[in-house]
Parts: C-alpha cells; sequence; structure tokens
C-alpha cells in the first residue's frame, strides 16, 4: 500500500510533463508547417517547462536526500541533536525512520562509551600503581604520552609529565629504576634513601609491556610500591613462626621442668632407682628440642649449592642405604651438577614423607618407588607412594614454611626441600596420583 501511495504521488507530481511529452509530436508536427523558426522556439519552450516540472516535483526528495547526507555527516562528527522529518507513509518514510533509529542506537552507544571512559578513567588515575604510556614520535624521541596522579606524585612532584623526555625524567631518578627499565621486563628493585639504613628501603616491581597503537609502538611502564604489603606479610610471617616455637618449646620444656622436678623429689626422698628413666627421657626432649632448632637454622641459614658432577645410579644407591624404595631409571649412565648434601637432604625428606603417608594407608604398604627421567634440558625426579593423597587445600599450601597436617610437625621439610631445588635452577609440583597416593616431581637443569 505504502509503494502504491508513493508512486501515485510522484505519478500526479510528473503528470503535466506527461501530457507535454505525448502532445509533442503532434505540436511539432503542426509547427513545421508553419516554418521551422517557430518548431525551434517551441521545442525550447517545451524542454524548459518540463525541466522546471521536474525540478519542482522532486525538490522535496532533494531537500530529503540534502538532509540525510547532513545527518550522517554529522553523526560522523559524533552529533546527534538533530531529527528528520518526512509527511506521508511510503518509502522515503521508511528510509527517514530507518535513518533516525540508526541514530539512536550510535547515540546510546556513544553515551555508553563516554560513561566507560569515565570510568575507566576514573580508575586508573585513582590506583595506586603508577602509569606510565611512552611513545617515540616522529623525530625518534620517546616522550611520555600518558601518565596517571600517583605516577606524577611519584616521578615529578605531582606535576604533569605529558610531553617531556622520558630520558630526561629516568636522569633525575634512582639508579635502581633507571637498571630496572632497560632490562625490560618484570622486574623487583629496591631504592634505598641516601643515609638511610635498611629500614628506609623501599621495595617495588615494575612491569614493562610494548604494544602497537595508532601504527607506533608504544610502551606501558607500571610501578607499584611493595614495601607496605611485605612488611605485613613480614609481620605474619614472623607471628606463625613465634607461634610455632613457642607451641614446640613448652611442648618440650613443660615435661623436661615436671621430670626435673620429679626427680628432685627422687632424689630428696632416695629413691635413686627411677633417676636412670627420668634423666632418659629429659634427654629425649632435649634431643627433640635441639634437632627442632637446628632445622630452623638450616632453613634460615640456606647457603648457595656447591656443584660438582654426581652419577645418579651411584648416588640413589647410597640413599637406598639410609631409607628403603624401588629405583626406575631411564638410563644408568645419568649424571649431573648438584649440590650433593643438600639434594640428598631434599630426596630423604621427600622418600620419608612417602613411607609415613604410606604407613597412614588403610592398609599400609610400603610401596615408595622414585623414577628418574631425561628430558630435553631437564631431568626429572619423582617420588612416588599409594598413601591417601592431599585434599586441594593441602595441596596448595604444602610447600609453604610452617605449613604441617602432622600433629608434631614443623611445616619445614617440603619448604626446604622447595627452597634446594629451586636454589639449583630447578621446580617442584606435588599432585594426587589417578589410583591413589601423590606424586612429587622435581625438575633439575639438564
Amino acid at each position: 500500500m505504502m509503494s502504491r501511495s508513493f508512486t501515485f504521488r510522484l505519478f500526479l507530481r510528473l503528470l503535466p510533463v506527461l501530457a507535454l511529452a505525448a502532445a509533442m509530436p503532434w505540436l511539432l508536427a503542426y509547427w513545421l508547417d508553419r516554418g521551422w523558426e517557430v518548431a525551434v522556439v517551441s521545442g525550447v519552450l517545451l524542454l524548459t517547462l518540463m525541466w522546471w516540472v521536474l525540478r519542482r516535483a522532486t525538490a522535496p526528495m532533494r531537500s530529503l536526500f540534502r538532509a540525510l547526507a547532513g545527518t550522517t555527516s554529522s553523526y560522523r562528527d559524533g552529533e546527534y541533536n538533530f531529527g528528520v522529518h518526512w509527511r506521508g507513509d511510503d518509502e522515503l518514510a521508511q528510509l527517514v525512520q530507518a535513518h533516525m533509529d540508526l541514530g539512536d542506537v550510535l547515540r546510546e552507544q556513544r553515551q555508553s562509551l563516554v560513561q566507560r571512559e569515565l570510568m575507566l578513567d576514573t580508575m586508573v588515575q585513582n590506583t595506586p600503581v603508577a602509569m606510565l604510556l611512552v611513545a617515540a614520535g616522529g623525530d625518534g624521541i620517546r616522550r611520555i604520552t600518558f601518565s596517571n596522579v600517583a605516577a606524577r606524585k611519584l616521578l615529578h612532584g605531582g606535576w604533569r609529565l605529558e610531553g617531556q623526555r622520558i630520558d630526561a625524567l629516568l636522569e633525575q631518578m634512582p639508579a635502581e629504576l633507571r637498571d630496572a627499565i632497560a632490562r625490560g621486563g618484570d622486574s623487583l628493585f629496591a631504592v634505598r634513601e641516601e643515609d638511610g639504613d635498611e629500614d628506609d628501603e623501599q621495595i617495588y616491581h615494575l612491569a614493562h609491556r610494548s604494544f602497537h597503537l595508532n601504527g607506533r609502538v608504544h610502551e606501558l611502564l607500571l610501578i607499584r610500591l611493595l614495601t607496605p604489603e611485605l612488611r605485613r606479610q613480614e609481620v605474619q610471617t614472623w607471628k606463625k613462626v613465634i607461634r610455632v616455637i613457642s607451641h614446640e618449646l613448652n611442648n618440650s620444656l613443660a615435661p623436661i621442668a615436671s621430670l626435673a622436678h620429679s626427680g628432685a623429689e627422687l632424689v630428696r626422698r632416695q629413691k635413686t632407682e627411677r633417676l636412670g628413666e627420668v634423666f632418659g627421657t629429659i634427654e629425649d626432649r632435649a634431643r627433640h628440642l635441639e634437632g627442632f632448632i637446628r632445622g630452623y637454622a638450616r632453613f634460615a641459614k640456606l647457603p648457595q649449592p656447591q656443584l660438582q658432577t654426581v652419577q645418579w645410579e651411584q648416588f640413589l644407591g647410597g640413599l637406598q642405604q639410609q631409607i628403603p624404595f624401588r629405583l626406575h631409571m631411564q638410563s644408568p649412565d645419568l649424571c649431573s651438577r648438584v649440590d650433593v648434601a643438600q639434594l640428598g637432604q631434599a630426596l630423604l625428606n621427600l622418600l620419608k614423607n612417602a613411607h609415613e603417608a604410606c604407613s597412614e594407608a588403610n592398609p599400609p604398604n610400603e610401596d615408595v618407588e622414585l623414577r628418574l627421567t631425561r628430558l630435553p634440558q631437564w631431568l626429572r625426579i619423582e617420588v612416588l607412594d599409594r598413601g591417601n593423597g592431599m585434599n586441594e587445600a593441602v595441596l596448595q599450601n604444602a610447600l609453604m614454611p610452617f605449613y604441617s597436617t602432622k600433629r608434631n610437625g614443623t611445616g619445614l621439610g617440603l619448604a626446604l626441600t622447595r627452597e634446594i631445588v629451586e636454589a639449583h635452577g630447578g621446580r617442584i609440583s606435588l599432585q594426587n596420583r589417578n589410583d591413589g597416593g601423590l606424586c612429587v616431581a622435581i625438575l633439575l637443569p639438564g
């Protein structure tokens, strides 16, 4: 119905032109008998009239098209506060309505984008992480194109940094920051105030990223102060250490004090036949306490590994004389450069834990196995047992210092093993086995 309405209206506008076009052959035939001059003049007049009628008939449509072109240009420039109107209910009205619907959608998207940009800018400006965006200009000089409030306070006394040369800014910064940026990538660095002690040292984390924006390479520098967070973690760690040490000292000193009192009473009553038992128990508790303190000292003062070439078959054979396990080696001639004492202690800790896990299984078993496999650039050591494994919470915390699920455990065995492995440039992981039990895997540089 709308299509017919538009066509009919256009037909009415062009009807005079069509009538003149139909009458033109008859007029020319009549005028040619009168002379060619009259025919030429009549034809010119007729064409002029046709042009005027066509222009007048299409004027509203041409005005509409100009308006639509103008609104399209305004959309491109981000302007949406206008409207286009067309009387009637035809195809052009549909076109106008579709154009206005498009404007409404673009307006909503623009408003949403502005709100998101405002929210993002608020978050970036108020984050405690110092953010710098650096790009090279047409002259090849690297300048700062963006900085947030934290960066201005940290690096420039709160003043704006945009447009400044990054090299000139870094010349005024501590050498530790310049070195960290020059190395690239992510790193930790410490800055100590001049004439300051260790308490004045500030720890920072630097994240360095590169990306392309508008055809240019940009560098994003993120500098975060970690000192307060690290100090809070340090305080929490010390509190935990003090709780563990206090608990262990009380467990040992309370029986010792009680036994000493009992021994004094036996001496006073001259019942010396039980003194040997009392003194033996005191000695056991004292030696346990000595071993506990020695373990803490060993963890706190772990030296750098002294590497030497080791034949694994011979090395593991020596461990089998101290604690039993089944050995599977990919090749009998495997060798590596390790610290024999430290790595031996680490493997003994794992094998001891594996035996304890097997003894807790139901029914108990002695299925402890050590596998040695050569990988590209790595040596993989696996200590496996058929115990009850670990739940998810224990798996996540088992390698943390002072974490233990054992009643009398110190939480240092696996933590010390991790320290030794990482000091060798390796890594350690724990995972439950499919058929029950635990697998502790160590990767050492091959």
